[in-house]
């Protein structure tokens, strides 16, 4: 393990290495070219994860600017790498990981989910239909899906097909392996559904406005996505019921069991009626804050300390949660490795040089090409976050070179709103499937016929639906709108 770890270490190292001593390409700036040896070294780095992934961006930002690679003097370099400390989406990010922890400590993520197995647990698709809903109510509010779906449902769900002598190693298809595909795919759905339901989302939308300049807000993610996304989740619990059946159709004794856990838990607490006021109260300033003039970061922080004020979460809560920290750091640092790519040049050199290649096709089918790429590189990546800073930049300054102002929008809502849908297509693609897999119900021999399915209905939901209605409003040469068959 030790060996290894040395290896993994190394690996990043050698890249950038390689990298850098390469000639440098014609029409790049050697400065440019190395901090792009520095950049695909810390993706590498996210990639492997031999140290933890802040350590990593963070090494790769001070690399850079110590060695002057970003900024023509020290006070500019100095100032690049601290530009994503400011960045208003990185402080969204750390307090939307306070109001996950609020829903953790206030006992009222868990009381959700077992209500909702109380109520629609008496068979077995109600029960896929409770996994689901649980993600759904507390994804707007949790922008980590492994807290979300592995922290906090997976506890509550994974006790369940035990009743029925259900277990990884005895009639794992009599209940356990259902619901776990159904967790699985319901949070990928709900990860692209809000805006707050992933934390490389938020990364995404501050990566978009630094590379077009377009503010993707919490209230125009939702509603332009929620129309392909809200159906594909109402879907999820049934598609896999069909196509992934469990043998055991009733379940009675989920809802007495939910019944006794929630004995157990006590009267709802004061707290727990706190933190569900102020969340809807962060969710109201979220939707409507373009119009009421509040900034959705701003409104994070002000709910955020209501949070502390009303006693939720303690002030020493905030300053020693170490993954809410260790994720400002990370994304922070990644924020400004992506911007370097832009200020070096080299996003415009790499750009000019990939749309070379497609200038010859139209903008549809440039549009159509990019989606699809953007989504099946992820094969490639175990972490959306990787996935996101190494390839968004990039595509959206190919998109920049050849479609016309108009589409650059609508094609960036595209690009992230398919970062959450990404999870479905391996176990290792998004944070919460290796905890649902080493559960054990879901093996190699299974996994690759429903994943698959689950994966090609999701994709192409969200492709057919949002690529063809959005190719039938740009008008062809004729200014006659285009039919998408």
């Amino acid at each position: 393990m030790f060996q290894s770890n040395k290896i993994k270490i190394f690996l990043p190292i050698l890249v950038a290495i390689i990298v850098a001593v390469l000639p440098t390409p014609e029409g790049l700036s050697v400065n440019a070219h190395y901090f792009f040896a520095v950049f695909l070294g810390v993706i590498v780095g996210l990639i492997l994860e031999p140290i933890p992934a802040a350590l990593i961006g963070l090494t790769g930002v001070a690399f850079s600017a110590t060695f002057g690679l970003v900024g023509d003097t020290a006070k500019a370099s100095r100032d690049w790498a601290l530009s994503g400390f400011s960045n208003g989406v990185i402080w969204l990010i750390f307090a939307a990981f306070m109001f996950a922890l609020g829903y953790k400590k206030s006992g009222l993520g868990k009381r959700i989910a077992l209500l909702l197995v109380k109520m629609l647990g008496k068979t077995s698709l109600g029960l896929g239909y409770a996994v689901a809903f649980a993600d759904g109510i507390l994804s707007p509010f949790m922008p980590s899906n492994t807290a979300r779906s592995a922290g906090t449902i997976f506890p509550i769900a994974i006790n369940i097909p035990q009743m029925f002598d259900s277990t990884p190693d005895n009639n794992p298809r009599k209940l356990g392996s259902y619901i776990s595909w159904v967790a699985i795919a319901a949070t990928c759905v709900t990860s692209s559904m809000f805006l707050t339901a992933l934390a490389p989302n938020l990364l995404a939308v501050s990566l978009v406005e630094k590379s077009t300049g377009l503010v993707i807000e919490w209230g125009q993610w939702f509603s332009t996505l929620s129309i392909i996304m809200i159906p594909l989740f109402l879907l999820v619990p049934f598609l896999t019921y069909i196509v992934y059946p469990p043998e055991q159709k009733s379940s009675p004794e989920a809802p007495a069991w939910a019944a006794k856990e929630l004995a157990s838990m006590g009267p709802i607490t004061k707290k727990e009626l706190i933190m569900l006021g102020l969340g809807m109260l962060a969710l109201v300033m979220w939707i409507f804050g373009k119009q009421i003039g509040v900034n959705g970061t701003t409104a994070a922080l002000a709910v955020l300390s209501l949070l502390v004020l009303t006693n939720v979460i303690s002030w020493e809560d905030v300053i020693t949660n170490k993954g809410a920290i260790n994720v400002f750091i990370w994304f922070a640092t990644l924020v400004a490795m992506a911007s370097g790519l832009k200020k070096v040049g080299f996003l415009k050199w790499a750009a000019g040089l990939i749309s070379g290649g497609l200038v010859s096709f139209d903008p549809v089918s440039i549009v159509i090409l990019l989606v699809v790429l953007f989504f099946l590189f992820h094969y490639l990546f175990a972490s959306v976050t990787a996935h996101t800073v190494a390839l968004l930049p990039l595509f959206l300054g190919v998109a920049t070179n050849l479609l016309p102002a108009s589409m650059i929008e609508p094609l960036a809502l595209l690009l992230v709103g398919s970062l959450g849908l990404m999870g479905i297509i391996t176990p290792y693609a998004t944070g919460p499937s290796p905890i649902w897999y080493g559960a054990g119900y879901i093996t190699s021999s299974n996994m690759v016929e429903t994943r698959s399915f689950i994966w090609s209905y999701l994709f192409r939901g969200f492709s057919n639906t949002w690529v063809y209605n959005f190719i039938n409003q740009i008008p062809n040469n004729k200014g006659v709108k285009r039919h998408p068959y």
